[in-house]
């Protein structure tokens, strides 16, 4: 009730165009309750777990911790002004983040603020006063396997469940959380039911997709089918089976750290240059392009929320790409 009458007082402040005294007001209030940033980003964090899922809850979480509070949480919210939004960003900006991040962080810290403007705390959003991160000219991160490398790769795999986890994701293009999180329930003959994900930091828990449009299914071929009933048959004879185990793991999925050891190694033996696990779904996707398979088909099957999403990552990565693909052998 105190929270809608004072934001009565400010509005019938404002159509008076008293803004002196709507300054006095929020700042008698911000004092008054003694409303630090801290405090206001507190509230907020209940404000946004429930309108976030678990794992944009924990970026954004942790991107607060790490990127935003060292700089602010001293302040009274009410002293906050555009020169320290535009020293917060010089010191972000030495830090050589990619352009992406800088994006996601300053759409972050807009959202908190405009959350203390709906509160009272503050008069206006003074990070969108403030321009956004200059972009940086970046090496294009798009690196991907030809299917040489692939097979070179994989003949030092050495864990029979490592090189299955690997083949899905070259060969079909989920995300890594999709493939650890996949279990034998959600296999309906040539059909894999992309329903779940897992979280790469964290507890890894179960949770849902990243878009409406990542719940999709991906059909498999005949060989494929065989590797997961194989697996089946290592899990049954190892401790007996049920079909909530995990395609990629039995009882518990892969662990991230211990993809990324396996895959470091088999780089090393291979005498290969290492791409992430997210690239091995980026070389799936320039794979297709690059054997002229509908667009639209590899957006659909990737889970992206819109075709041109596909095209501006792949598409026009594929026209930049300075190694010449003619080359490679597809």
């Amino acid at each position: 009730v105190l929270k809608i009458l004072n934001k009565f007082y400010i509005i019938n402040l404002r159509i008076r165009g008293d803004l002196t005294k709507t300054e006095k007001y929020l700042r008698i209030l911000a004092e008054v309750r003694k409303m630090s940033f801290y405090e206001a980003y507190s509230e907020y964090l209940i404000y946004a777990q429930k309108r976030h899922k678990k794992q944009g809850f924990e970026t954004l979480s942790r991107d607060f911790k790490l990127h935003i509070l060292p700089y602010f949480k001293n302040k009274l919210i009410v002293d906050l002004k555009k020169i320290d939004i535009i020293n917060w960003e010089t010191e972000i900006y030495k830090k050589n983040f990619s352009n992406n991040f800088n994006r996601n962080l300053y759409y972050e810290f807009s959202a908190f603020i405009t959350y203390c403007v709906y509160c009272s705390y503050l008069k206006e959003n003074v990070v969108l006063s403030v321009e956004k991160f200059k972009k940086k000219i970046e090496l294009s991160k798009h690196d991907f396997y030809n299917i040489r490398e692939f097979r070179r790769f994989r003949r030092h795999l050495h864990d029979y469940v490592l090189k299955q986890y690997f083949n899905f994701i070259y060969f079909y293009g989920p995300r890594p959380g999709e493939a650890m999180a996949l279990r034998f329930i959600r296999l309906r003959g040539k059909n894999v039911d992309i329903f779940e994900n897992i979280h790469r930091h964290g507890s890894r828990e179960l949770d849902t997709p990243k878009n409406q449009s990542s719940i999709r299914t991906i059909k498999v071929n005949y060989l494929m089918r065989f590797r997961f009933w194989r697996l089946k048959m290592i899990y049954k004879r190892k401790y007996g089976f049920v079909s909530d185990y995990f395609v990629f793991g039995g009882k518990k999925p892969l662990s991230p750290t211990s993809i990324d050891r396996a895959k470091k190694k088999a780089c090393e033996e291979a005498n290969i240059r290492p791409i992430t696990q997210h690239q091995f779904r980026h070389s799936y996707a320039t794979r297709m392009i690059h054997k002229k398979v509908p667009i639209d088909y590899v957006s659909k099957t990737m889970g992206h929320s819109t075709v041109s999403m596909t095209v501006d990552v792949y598409l026009h990565q594929e026209k930049r790409e300075t190694r010449s693909l003619n080359s490679l052998n597809f």
